[in-house]
C-alpha cells in the first residue's frame, strides 16, 4: 500500500525585512522618507528564516497523527503547506487523496457568503458536485448547531459558531484526508468532545488519515496513535505517542531568558525556591525592562500535563522601566505531578496583549503534611488544606 501523504526534504524559507526600530510613524514622516527609501531600497537589512528545514515523513491510509511541539515549531507552517495555501521553498509534496483543512478562524470561508452558500462552495472546492453535498447538507447543519442562522453571512458569526460549521464541513464532506489545526481550543468543551469522537469515527469507522494539531496532550493521546515531535522546523521524533509525550514533557526546565512581549521584555524568569512540593510556597520570579512608556500587567497561568488550565493569576498593573515582580504561590495550590506556565503580557485598556504558552515546565513533589495515613493518589489539580470542625 502506499502512503497517502510522502514528505521529501520540504522546506520553506521567509525574508524579513528589518526597516529600523520604530513601529508607528507619522504621515508627515513617511512622506519625507519615501524617496530615500526608494533610493535605498536594496540597502535595507534583510533576513532569511526557515521556518521548515528538511522535513520527511510518510503517513498510511487511516492513520491519525498527531503534530507536537512548543510555539514557533513549524506545526502550522508544515499544515498550511500540506493544505496548499502556500508553497514549498524547497522539497516535495505527494498527496494521494481529497484534503479537507481547518486551520486558523477565517480559512476556508468566503465572509460575505451565507452559511448555507459556504456549504455548497467547499464542497465545489473539494470536487463534489451540488447533489452530493445536499445529500450531507443536513448531516452538517444538525452537526454545528447552526440551522437558524443559515442564511445569514458568515461574517457576522461568532467566533465559536463559525468554527462549529467550518469543522462541521471539513469532517462530513468525506475528504480522505482532514486537518485540523489548535482552532479547536475556540469551541467549548462539549463541542471539543465531539468534535474528537468525530475525528475518530472518520478515522477508525470510514479509514480516512487524520492531522491533528494541539497543545492539548489529552485530546492527541485520545485521537491518535502516532505522533510527529516538531522543534526548530524540522521533526526530531516520530513513533508512538506515549513516548513522544513524554520527550515533549521533559524539556526547557528551569529558567527562561529573553522573550519578548511586545513593549516588554522578560530577561529571566525562575522558580524561587528550594523545594517545590504540595507543602511548599514557591515564587514565579520576573525580571523585565520595559521600551515603551505604557503601563502594564501580567498573567500567569498554570496547566497540567495534558493542557487543562489549573488556574490564573493577574498582577496589578506596573508603570517602571525595568524590575523584579515576584508572585508567590501558596502551598496547596497544586497537586504533585507536571505543571506548564504560561504568561501574558497587556497595556492598562488591556490593549497590545501577547501570550506565551508553555513557557516553563515545573514539577511538584508529593508532601507530607496534608496526607496524616492515607498514602494513595490525590485526585485533582491542587491539594489545598481545607479545615474540618
Amino acid at each position: 500500500m502506499k502512503p497517502i501523504i510522502s514528505v521529501e526534504g520540504l522546506g520553506k524559507s521567509y525574508t524579513i525585512r528589518h526597516e529600523g526600530q520604530t513601529r508607528y510613524k507619522s504621515l508627515r514622516e513617511e512622506i519625507f522618507k519615501l524617496p530615500k527609501r526608494l533610493l535605498c531600497r536594496g540597502a535595507q537589512s534583510q533576513e532569511e528564516f526557515w521556518a521548515l528545514k528538511d522535513v520527511n515523513f510518510d503517513i498510511m491510509p487511516g492513520d491519525r497523527v498527531g503534530i507536537i511541539g512548543r510555539n514557533g515549531a513549524g506545526k502550522s507552517t508544515l499544515l498550511k503547506l500540506l493544505s496548499r495555501i502556500t508553497e514549498p521553498t524547497k522539497g516535495r509534496i505527494t498527496m494521494r487523496g481529497r484534503v479537507a483543512s481547518l486551520l486558523e478562524v477565517g480559512t476556508g470561508f468566503h465572509a460575505e457568503l451565507t452559511g448555507r452558500e459556504n456549504i455548497y462552495l467547499n464542497g465545489a472546492i473539494l470536487g463534489m458536485t451540488r447533489a452530493e453535498v445536499r445529500r450531507k447538507f443536513d448531516e452538517i447543519v444538525d452537526f454545528a448547531g447552526v440551522e437558524k442562522f443559515l442564511d445569514t453571512p458568515v461574517k457576522r458569526y461568532s467566533s465559536g459558531m463559525y468554527v462549529r460549521l467550518a469543522f462541521a464541513v471539513a469532517a462530513n464532506l468525506e475528504p480522505e484526508i482532514l486537518i485540523v489545526d489548535e482552532v479547536l481550543a475556540v469551541g467549548d468543551a462539549e463541542f471539543q468532545k465531539k468534535c474528537l469522537g468525530k475525528m475518530e469515527e472518520v478515522s477508525k469507522g470510514q479509514g480516512r488519515t487524520v492531522l491533528f494539531v494541539s497543545h492539548n496532550m489529552a485530546a492527541v493521546q485520545q485521537l491518535c496513535g502516532r505522533a510527529l515531535l516538531m522543534k526548530e522546523g524540522t521533526v526530531v521524533a516520530d513513533g508512538a505517542v506515549p513516548s513522544l509525550l513524554q520527550m515533549y514533557l521533559q524539556k526547557e526546565d528551569g529558567v527562561r531568558k529573553e522573550l519578548s512581549f511586545g513593549f516588554i521584555i522578560i530577561e529571566r524568569m525562575f522558580i524561587d525556591s528550594k523545594k517545590l512540593s504540595v507543602d511548599e510556597d514557591f515564587e514565579v520570579v520576573l525580571e523585565y525592562r520595559r521600551k515603551s512608556g505604557k503601563e502594564f500587567g501580567f498573567c500567569l497561568e498554570f496547566s497540567d500535563m495534558f493542557g487543562n488550565s489549573c488556574f490564573i493569576t493577574i498582577s496589578p498593573f506596573y508603570d517602571k522601566n525595568s524590575g523584579v515582580i515576584k508572585c508567590k504561590i501558596k502551598s496547596g495550590m497544586l497537586n504533585n505531578g507536571v505543571f506548564w506556565l504560561g504568561l501574558s503580557s497587556y497595556g492598562r485598556d488591556f490593549s497590545d496583549t501577547m501570550t506565551h504558552k508553555n513557557i516553563m515546565r515545573i514539577e511538584i513533589a508529593d508532601g507530607v503534611r496534608c496526607r496524616e495515613q492515607y498514602w494513595g493518589t490525590y485526585a485533582g489539580l491542587s491539594r489545598p488544606a481545607i479545615e474540618w470542625t
